[in-house]
């Protein structure tokens, strides 16, 4: 399994919400100081989130995000605010490994369809779930989308690629809903990459051992609860 450490970016900082809430939010700081102690720790990849660009659609930290895949070497990828071909490629192109689309892939599925049939498995999709539905814009919204349906919907356009974040755990440094992802691992063939709430070295280990393709780890490893290099040996292990 991979472990992608994240950089979650608002003002050119490197932040992390409280269960997706832009009102709780904590910066840590400068993410180039983080990509570097990423590479450090033995990280071969990073998840990228422009958090502004995923409420409004924009890409404010296009240099900052090209800068970080230029200085660290990293498998690169970025969501947030990826909503037409145009962005998908400005990214791609400028030497970003994968883009993750989210809202866009809930609200424009003729999008989705075009990006996977021009990029193939350099596109992947947030699977954003709160209260059982998908979220979009940022979080601020629900969906008509349950999670299964969702799921079976991006199964049937392509998608290889599915990065399934429970917003009730993100950040709050309580656990991974394991449960959940067990259940996505056995009902679905693509790449399942588990985030939100991952927290502890036991959380990387029960991830692991279900035949994940990767979990992201965010706030404990900025808070100390999580050794990176630790997980990162963990997760190759299993």
């Amino acid at each position: 399994m991979k472990i992608f450490p994240a950089i979650d970016l608002v003002g050119g900082k490197a932040v992390r919400l409280f269960k997706g809430d832009y009102a709780q939010m904590t910066v840590y700081g400068d993410p180039l100081f983080f990509v570097d102690d990423f590479v450090k720790k033995g990280a071969k990849n990073v998840h990228l989130v422009d958090l502004e660009g995923a409420k409004d659609g924009s890409t404010p930290h296009f240099e900052l995000v090209k800068e970080i895949k230029r200085q660290s070497g990293l498998f690169a990828e970025i969501g947030g605010g990826i909503r037409d071909l145009k962005t998908a490629e400005k990214y791609l192109n400028a030497g970003i490994d994968r883009v993750i689309l989210g809202t866009a892939a809930v609200s424009d599925p003729a999008f989705l369809e075009k990006a996977v049939c021009a990029f193939g498995e350099r596109i992947a999709v947030g699977a954003d779930v709160k209260d059982g539905f998908i979220a979009i814009k940022g979080w601020l919204e629900k969906s008509a989308y349950t999670l299964s349906d969702f799921f079976k919907k991006m199964a049937d356009t392509g998608v290889k690629t599915i990065i399934c974040t429970d917003v009730s755990k993100d950040g709050a440094m309580r656990g991974a809903n394991l449960e959940l992802y067990e259940k996505l691992s056995k009902a679905f063939s693509m790449q399942i990459v588990a985030s939100g709430g991952v927290s502890s070295i036991e959380d990387v280990r029960a991830l692991g051992k279900m035949n994940l393709y990767g979990a992201i780890v965010g706030k404990a490893y900025y808070t100390g609860a999580l050794d990176l290099k630790e997980a990162i040996e963990v997760a190759h292990d299993n």
